[in-house]
């Protein structure tokens, strides 16, 4: 079996896995009138940290059996300081993360979330975690006269970019038309994230697409034909999300997590994810 026939293997097998995730999402919003955004002391006197991450090659992932993932790994040292029960689900719509923040269905959004005003409008930040950007990710250039390939932004002018639907690239996308002074079309993929439209691209499916440069940089190696080195944006800070009346859970991760990054637990981590 060829590499192409393995990779549309992979991503097939993918689809379908992250199909039955989004159905199982989509049944328990129908049940989500009970919920309501919780104090750290409900959460404590439950016994129980409602969770909702990203389902990717950073955040959350499927490996020989086992469950990975640098917010996974950091969640779950946080629930076992405190003494309590994680209930994490993997979503992969970021609009339905955040959804579910929003109606307290979840407590927190442990994925990596750009900080931005838009954002502040419906989250409290904990403090960074990372330091990211967008990037393109497009096929290597061919040759010195392969005229698909972007070296700057000014060349996406009427170019077409596929993100995933309400993607917070998007809003970048928006700003950089401002920025170069014309239109880069944009088409908002349902349920596909980051990873299928790398192997969107990869298979020359599409020609461009735009995703957190860390997702990109562990995407590489599965797709030696993919090149990431043109900026979309510039290195903003990324964090975990919860509720806005959620002060004193905010208040208890921040603690906690100023503490935990001080020790040697925690570098073993980062450097296990980010190298």
């Amino acid at each position: 079996m060829n590499l192409t026939r393995i990779i549309k293997y992979t991503v097939c097998i993918l689809i379908i896995f992250l199909g039955f995730i989004l159905y199982n999402s989509e049944k328990d919003d129908r049940t989500t009138a009970h919920f309501y955004p919780r104090t750290y002391a409900e959460i404590k006197e439950s016994g129980v940290l409602r969770a909702v991450t990203d389902f990717n090659s950073i955040s959350y992932y499927i490996t020989d059996d086992t469950i990975q993932g640098f917010d996974y790994e950091l969640l779950h040292a946080f629930a076992r300081n405190k003494q309590l029960k994680l209930e994490l689900v993997p979503e992969i719509s970021f609009e339905k993360r955040l959804e579910g923040i929003i109606t307290g269905k979840y407590d927190i959004l442990a994925a990596g979330t750009v900080i931005t005003s838009n954002f502040r409008d419906s989250l409290l930040f904990t403090h960074p975690l990372l330091l990211s950007k967008q990037v393109l990710v497009q096929r290597k250039k061919t040759d010195d006269n392969d005229s698909c390939y972007i070296d700057n932004q000014l060349k996406l002018a009427k170019k077409t970019i596929y993100t995933s639907k309400n993607s917070p690239a998007i809003l970048r996308i928006n700003n950089l038309m401002d920025e170069i002074g014309d239109t880069i079309y944009i088409q908002e993929i349902e349920h596909y994230g980051p990873e299928q439209l790398i192997a969107m691209v990869a298979e020359k499916d599409i020609d461009y697409a735009v995703c957190d440069q860390n997702i990109a940089e562990a995407s590489t190696k599965d797709f030696p034909n993919i090149d990431i080195h043109t900026d979309i944006g510039f290195n903003q800070f990324y964090a975990w999300g919860v509720n806005k009346t959620s002060s004193s859970l905010l208040d208890s991760l921040n603690c906690w997590l100023d503490m935990y990054k001080t020790g040697r637990e925690y570098e073993t981590l980062y450097k296990k994810y980010f190298h």
